[in-house]
């Protein structure tokens, strides 16, 4: 071959090599040795600090965030409160299932408005909590403090966990509270820590400032808390948080009937003659306890249109297999498909001997359909 040719051939060559050089140059990843300076140290998100504002009032009282202690006390309040994202935003839609009913109730009562928050403080709007010195509901409330303002405890009813009967309980308490001490944040601090000892602590420290009280870490603790709360769910949208509007929970829909009951009625009968089901009714109803409509006068929670004539099928259920002009109670239990002699015990409330001695059952055997005598 001439040098000319092999000129030629080796100048097809290096264009060849020049273009393949560039693909593989354009294909390697950003962060490729053969494209990237030496990587550096690995940086990491940047947050920026989120200050509360300069001002705050709770229940229309300022803070006197001037003294620096009281400003840090509630800047810590806040920054925990504000990063906490998803408890945040289940503030913001449970509220629109339980602020409205608050809201309406604190109006009535001419109370401040800011009360709701209190609330969120104590159980982040869930009925079921219970802490760990036995305080329950939505409201908290100890065992002894809810029995002085009217809600029934006992083994078949607890209303600490009835929304609607603890708020005006709750409300009340508070009112008094401010009667008592002269201002919201004594009466909020009370209703953490208890009048007594507030009242205790006032007369020994000789200041009735809330501020300057030494009072128990949790209590000093809880009207930052509450203020923060107040500050974020007020303005969420400042702090970052946006909730779709179908996203927050609505107010559950439900009919609320007075009943009479002369003696427990089974949950599960209820449930059966209104076509829904046990769990809807005791979730509606977390104050009831057990699987059985207690005896007695109170109020009982049913989903929206239930039905007209449900006070109609209250008694029937009340004296079926009864004696309604006696008032007696239920002498039979109909057997249910899949259903065993240790279940209709827990919803009767008779013990398993006791049904094996009325029923001459020897062992557990029951069938469907068979009458089980639950009374003597």
């Amino acid at each position: 071959m001439g040098k000319t040719a092999i000129s030629a051939v080796l100048g097809v060559l290096l264009v060849w090599g020049a273009l393949l050089a560039n693909a593989w140059g354009s294909a390697l990843p950003s962060g490729s040795a053969e494209t990237a300076a030496p990587c550096g140290p690995q940086e990491h998100p940047h947050y920026n600090d989120i200050a509360p504002p300069p001002a705050v009032t709770l229940c229309g009282e300022p803070l006197p965030l001037g003294d620096r202690r009281v400003w840090e006390s509630l800047d810590r309040e806040f920054t925990i409160a504000v990063w906490n994202r998803a408890q945040v935003f289940l503030w913001l839609k449970r509220a629109g299932r339980y602020f409205p009913f608050i809201e309406a109730k604190l109006a009535a009562a001419g109370l401040p408005g800011d009360l709701k928050y209190l609330a969120v403080a104590e159980s982040d709007l869930q009925s079921h909590v219970r802490s760990p010195a036995g305080a329950l509901g939505t409201w908290q409330f100890m065992e002894r403090t809810a029995r002085r303002h009217g809600l029934v405890k006992n083994q078949q009813m607890d209303e600490r966990r009835n929304f609607e009967r603890s708020t005006a309980a709750a409300l009340s308490y508070l009112q008094a509270l401010r009667q008592q001490f002269g201002s919201w944040t004594l009466a909020m601090a009370a209703y953490n820590c208890g009048e007594n000892r507030v009242a205790q602590e006032i007369s020994t420290q000789r200041v009735s400032d809330y501020y300057r009280l030494d009072l128990p870490l949790e209590t000093e603790r809880y009207i930052f808390r509450i203020a923060a709360i107040k500050i974020i769910m007020e303005n969420p949208e400042r702090y970052g948080y946006r909730v779709d509007p179908a996203h927050i929970y609505a107010p559950r829909a439900v009919d609320t009937l007075a009943v009479s009951l002369p003696h427990p009625v089974p949950i599960a009968d209820l449930a059966q003659a209104l076509g829904i089901d046990f769990k809807l009714i005791r979730e509606l109803n977390g104050h009831i306890r057990g699987h059985q409509l207690p005896a007695g006068r109170y109020a009982l929670n049913l989903p929206a249109g239930s039905g007209e004539d449900i006070a109609a099928l209250m008694q029937d259920l009340a004296h079926s297999g009864g004696d309604p002009k006696t008032g007696e109670g239920p002498r039979h239990h109909v057997v249910r498909a899949g259903e065993t002699l240790s279940q209709i015990s827990q919803v009767t409330g008779v013990s398993l001997a006791q049904l094996r001695q009325l029923n001459g059952i020897d062992g557990s055997l029951i069938r469907t359909g068979q009458k089980i005598r639950i009374t003597p």
